[in-house]
């Protein structure tokens, strides 16, 4: 008892020292934490929302090596997040990071337009994850009523929305009490993924498995577009595993939670990171290898995935292993609505929102924000709308999710290899730490490289060009870039941020 008070005192005289008067309490163990990072990406359901994409789009090749290409480039990614996340351990995360990245007269602006691109990629994966997780639970049903229900625009929504609310009332909860329900999470992800890759592989005949060529070589490759070339319709694939594979910073934002946050928070970013790009890659070969014939799938469900665990298990194992996946995605959004609520309770703290601090309040029942848990269920609503007007407009939102959060990731990567000699740029690396050498440089480098390549692809339409839903899409996307252009001229005439609790000039200097 006299280590743990004696770290969590060191961990609130490093928070002081970065500025910031302690607030929470320090209830997450190592288990709980890397159980947390791993949660956030839950590499099943995950690949279940957005298995349609790369094998509809580019094929069943498009499948298994866009995964890996994607997965491979995001461990460089996750290791140059880790790097700053161990030297600024903060509820703020990369935003409040990028501002101590750089000189002083660019430090409101690289903030706001840091924490802008974080907290919309933030809330837009949190709606992803509802919005998916409520078409799992309806496409369920459709299968074990035999289709005896319709699944509707309004019932996902409505089931969305349903959804929120639950966990806004779980993460209404004490840190202790949410820290204890996270520790479960891994075991539960990890172990529903691969029962299904057992599974899949001992009870499908052989005979019945796919050749090699059509898992990796030329006869998997099937243009999908109506309109791309190869090469695009195969890289469109990259969308679920950079949809899976992102939210690294989440832990970051506990980070004010966790013990020994500065070895903590990096170690459960690599651990999670790695071991849900090998996971995700086993369970993508396992589902094309059982995948039968191409024409069948989607399958009437409309996923994909369930429509390949039912036809090598039968409906009733399916549907059971289902609720897996489903609790799998559940805890996805679970610690996503934390994560999210943290980063509007920093943005308020700092003054980054017009709201005076008012969701800056740690509640004094709970040590927890609930001001800002509440307002994370009542944004991440709207999102979810957008299917009412059109699936090609809800589709958009995945490919969002990725661009906000990677750009929000990579622009203080790049700021520390530009500014890093600067004589008003102190940077002192935590723990976790690949030095100035070729590796850290490499890996700093290629990672916003394959950042700025993904955001390229993603902003391209789906379907065949020209078609007025998926133009409505790409001129989503430029709207999406005037708003953070806006936001450049509008900072001038925002309080300088993050203003800390314990006057802390950093910014107003």
């Amino acid at each position: 008892m006299s280590h743990q008070s004696n770290t969590q005192e060191q961990d609130d005289e490093e928070l002081r020292a970065l500025g910031y008067a302690p607030a929470f309490r320090r209830e997450f163990s190592n288990l709980s934490t890397i159980s947390f990072a791993f949660s956030i990406m839950g590499v099943c359901s995950s690949i279940a929302t957005t298995f349609n994409t790369p094998l509809l789009l580019g094929g069943p090749a498009s499948v298994t090596w866009c995964w890996f290409l994607g997965g491979t480039n995001c461990i460089a990614l996750a290791s140059s997040i880790s790097e700053i996340v161990s030297a600024y351990p903060t509820c703020g995360g990369l935003y409040g990071a990028s501002a101590r990245l750089c000189p002083k007269r660019y430090r409101a602006r690289v903030g706001w337009i840091v924490g802008w691109l974080n907290i919309l990629g933030q809330i837009v994966g949190l709606t992803s994850t509802e919005f998916g997780l409520a078409n799992m639970i309806l496409a369920a049903i459709y299968i074990s009523t035999n289709g005896g229900i319709s699944i509707t625009a309004g019932k996902v929504v409505g089931m969305t929305a349903g959804l929120l609310i639950v966990h806004g009332t779980l993460n209404s909860l004490k840190t202790r009490q949410l820290a204890y329900f996270a520790s479960s999470f891994v075991f539960i992800n990890l172990g529903a993924t691969f029962l299904i890759i057992i599974l899949l592989l001992s009870m499908t005949p052989r005979s019945d498995m796919q050749s090699a060529s059509y898992v990796f070589g030329k006869e998997g490759l099937i243009n999908g577009t109506g309109g791309w070339n190869n090469g695009i319709s195969f890289l469109l694939g990259l969308l679920s595993v950079q949809w899976t594979m992102t939210g690294y910073d989440c832990t970051a934002h506990i980070s004010e939670e966790l013990r020994r946050a500065a070895y903590s928070a990096p170690a459960a970013i690599i651990i999670a990171t790695i071991g849900t790009g090998m996971a995700g890659w086993l369970l993508n070969i396992a589902l094309i290898l059982c995948s039968g014939p191409f024409a069948d799938l989607p399958g009437p469900s409309g996923s994909a995935f369930l429509a390949i665990m039912v036809l090598r298990m039968g409906s009733r194992l399916a549907i059971a292993l289902w609720f897996f996946v489903c609790l799998t995605a559940f805890f996805v959004a679970q610690t996503a609505t934390q994560a999210v609520s943290r980063t509007i309770y920093a943005l308020s703290r700092d003054r980054g929102l017009p709201d005076g601090g008012f969701f800056g309040h740690i509640s004094a029942a709970t040590q927890t924000p609930l001001r800002a848990v509440w307002l994370t269920v009542l944004v991440s609503v709207i999102p979810a709308l957008l299917d009412l007007a059109s699936p090609t407009a809800a589709n958009a939102v995945f490919a969002m999710t990725a661009m906000a959060s990677d750009l929000s990731y990579v622009i203080p990567i790049i700021l520390r290899r530009i500014f890093h000699a600067h004589p008003e740029v102190k940077f002192k690396p935590g723990p976790y730490y690949m030095g100035d050498g070729w590796l850290g440089v490499f890996a700093n480098v290629w990672c916003a490289l394959w950042t700025f390549f993904v955001c390229v692809i993603f902003s391209l339409p789906t379907l065949n060009p020209g078609h007025a839903d998926e133009h409505e899409l790409c001129v989503g996307h430029h709207c999406w870039g005037d708003r953070d252009l806006g936001a450049l001229v509008c900072v001038e005439r925002t309080p300088t941020l993050p203003r800390s609790c314990v006057q802390f000039t950093l910014w107003q200097e």
